[in-house]
């Protein structure tokens, strides 16, 4: 899945906002990718020319929360300016290991709120799923990231954290999908789930993606831990159309060396279909051995495309 960060556009395209007026556009950037482990969400920001920065450091960059701490994940790579949106905020410095242990203590302290939290929800009997909580970098506000089916009236618990902690509290709602992020599990390839490792945006998947790939559209079969479609669907799904481009559609009519058939199924990586012969029964075909009219491209002149089923029947 292609991150919008990489989306490519024109120099002209590039808009600054109204308060960075005084931004300076460069040609290139070097830039390092950065990790926030807690939700696994992923960020570029500019290596400073003055500062050796390595995969797997810990630095202190600039958010809309203020300052936090990530991991790079992304050693320093030159990009072009269009192939990123700028503004592109700079690592601010490496985290010292006081701030790293300071950030450790964060964690575990998190935990403990988290469990606190989930005996309040319990005593309150609010039915929501508590997932994740931290603390920001400064110690200012403390989030708990939660998952529920419908709408939660939790001003009850937003007062009883708030006398526990003594500090401003944020209560996030976040989808399956987010959920399934954070958690972490295998997918039925036996991987770790790509949203783990590397979807940074989930995109929109539909029912079409499985089927253009010629997928058996059972449930449990395109559904990932989450309970949604899996969103590896997306992943080659442009190849597919493109493939399928080539193939005639499924039940259409087709010319073979034995006769006139019906399309069954098609296997597009080994260009191979599953074709009913009336009165010759079903019969596997390589696409180059049969002929039909190419819906797809309305008729075109291509050896594959000029015929038609029913007037060669005809004839």
């Amino acid at each position: 899945m292609r991150d919008k960060k990489f989306e490519t556009r024109t120099l002209e395209e590039l808009i600054v906002p109204e308060d960075i007026k005084n931004y300076e556009v460069k040609e290139y950037y070097w830039i390092v990718g950065v990790i926030f482990k807690s939700v696994l969400k992923r960020y570029f920001f500019e290596s400073p020319k003055d500062m050796m920065l390595n995969k797997g450091d810990k630095v202190i960059v600039d958010t809309v929360r203020g300052q936090e701490m990530g991991e790079i994940y992304l050693a320093p790579t030159k990009l072009h300016n269009t192939k990123l949106i700028l503004p592109v905020k700079p690592v601010l410095k490496k985290a010292t290991q006081e701030e790293i242990n300071k950030s450790e203590k964060q964690i575990g302290e998190a935990r403990e709120a988290l469990k606190l939290c989930k005996k309040l929800v319990s005593q309150l009997k609010l039915e929501m799923k508590l997932v994740l909580s931290e603390y920001t970098f400064d110690k200012s506000k403390l989030i708990f990231y939660f998952y529920t089916d419908g709408r939660v009236d939790f001003r009850d618990l937003l007062k009883e954290l708030a006398v526990a902690f003594k500090i401003r509290i944020e209560l996030r709602q976040i989808g399956v999908r987010d959920v399934a992020r954070i958690l972490g599990d295998y997918g039925i390839c036996g991987q770790e789930l790509c949203c783990r490792t590397h979807i940074n945006k989930f995109e929109s998947i539909s029912i079409k993606m499985a089927k253009t790939q010629g997928l058996i559209t059972n449930p449990s079969k395109i559904s990932g831990c989450c309970g949604k479609l899996r969103c590896c669907l997306a992943f080659e799904n442009e190849q597919y159309k493109e493939i399928m481009l080539d193939f005639p559609k499924l039940k259409q009519e087709v010319r073979t060396a034995d006769g006139i058939g019906k399309v069954l199924s098609i296997n597009p990586i080994s260009r191979e279909l599953f074709i009913h012969i009336e009165n010759g029964g079903n019969s596997v075909y390589k696409l180059d051995d049969i002929k039909f009219e190419n819906e797809a491209c309305g008729g075109c002149s291509k050896e594959n495309c000029n015929s038609n089923p029913k007037d060669e029947k005809t004839e």
